[in-house]
């Protein structure tokens, strides 16, 4: 295997209607990307976007869609027309850091069997703390619930240097995300019947079935803002969360039945849980995210038959929602 480098990336952000963002965070990625390839995606902005971009930027690829595909499908139809061997899908929301791509190249030398490698993920407005998308390297639970080195569900840990390491992860955040395109290719991409949020835990975990490994590598650092298109705070969110998160662990999973049913009733308590604290547009949303998924589950079990045989170590055997809730556990070590 000959070795990569830098103008073996080709970066790649996808954009609806982000021209402020990308007045803000574009030119650094510029600056700090050495040789790689820059490419926009723009997923059919009305704000002015493309037009920002012809008129004011030198040096990025412009590639248009004619429609509104979300993460995925944006992704998918945009890295079709992207031949570089490695891919960083890059959120327009993230500010990167000088030599932020060495140590990326570094990991994806280190092994032929690493598909995907994310970075370390701070927190753009708290510098000195993950963020919540990505932190230091994803997990799921025994349960499929996904968390991440630095946060667990909305408790947020200080960057103190413990997560400075490289170490395989089960899953990378979508918010940087570098891929091997020829992988990517393989798996066909994102699943676009995600639209949006745990497409790339999907993808990872399609990776992981596959053999493949998933890398963290702490020495390479981007900040991120988080947000930007859906908030925390939003409904859409939350029912794309918990739907997608059902759709990963029916495709995914050995023995998705049990499991089915467990996430079932935690995210029946979930709900409950948002109808206490007056939140009736997320209990609403937990609700509609059940119908949804209902009614995508022959679709789901359909794509679950073209799946390579599928490991059954791949969970950390605690609960988190036990270790977070009942014990009081706010740091949950792998």
């Amino acid at each position: 295997m000959s070795p990569y480098h830098t103008k073996d990336i080709a970066i790649a952000l996808l954009n609806w209607n982000g021209k402020n963002l990308l007045e803000q965070f574009l030119p650094d990625v510029i600056k700090f990307s050495d040789d790689a390839a820059i490419y926009v995606i723009d997923n059919y902005s009305t704000d002015g976007s493309v037009n920002y971009l012809h008129e004011n930027v030198s040096g990025v690829n412009i590639i248009q869609l004619e429609k509104n595909l979300g993460y995925a499908g944006g992704y998918n139809e945009g890295l079709k027309q992207i031949k570089a061997p490695i891919v960083c899908c890059l959120n327009t929301d993230v500010a990167v850091t000088p030599g932020w791509l060495n140590p990326v190249i570094e990991s994806f030398n280190s092994s032929k069997d690493i598909a995907i490698v994310q970075p370390k993920i701070l927190d753009y407005k708290k510098p000195d703390y993950f963020e919540y998308a990505g932190a230091g390297g994803g997990f799921i639970d025994k349960y499929g619930y996904p968390y991440c080195r630095g946060r667990i569900f909305d408790e947020i840990e200080k960057d103190l240097g413990q997560y400075d390491d490289k170490r395989s992860i089960f899953w990378a955040s979508g918010a940087c995300f570098f891929v091997k395109t020829d992988f990517f290719k393989e798996l066909g991409g994102f699943d676009p019947d995600f639209f949006a949020h745990m497409e790339e835990i999907d993808l990872c975990w399609r990776c992981y079935n596959k053999g493949y490994t998933i890398q963290y590598n702490g020495q390479s650092a981007v900040y991120h803002v988080g947000g930007s298109t859906l908030s925390h705070s939003n409904p859409r969110k939350t029912f794309l969360n918990f739907r997608n998160s059902l759709f990963t662990l029916v495709k995914n999973s050995p023995v998705p039945l049990p499991l089915i049913f467990s996430r079932l009733i935690l995210d029946g308590f979930a709900a409950l849980r948002f109808l206490f604290k007056l939140q009736i547009g997320h209990f609403i949303s937990v609700l509609k995210a059940h119908f949804s998924f209902y009614r995508h589950l022959r679709k789901m079990l359909h794509k679950r038959e073209h799946l390579p045989v599928k490991k059954k170590d791949y969970y950390q055997t605690r609960s988190i929602v036990w270790q977070f809730f009942i014990k009081k556990k706010r740091i949950f070590t792998t």
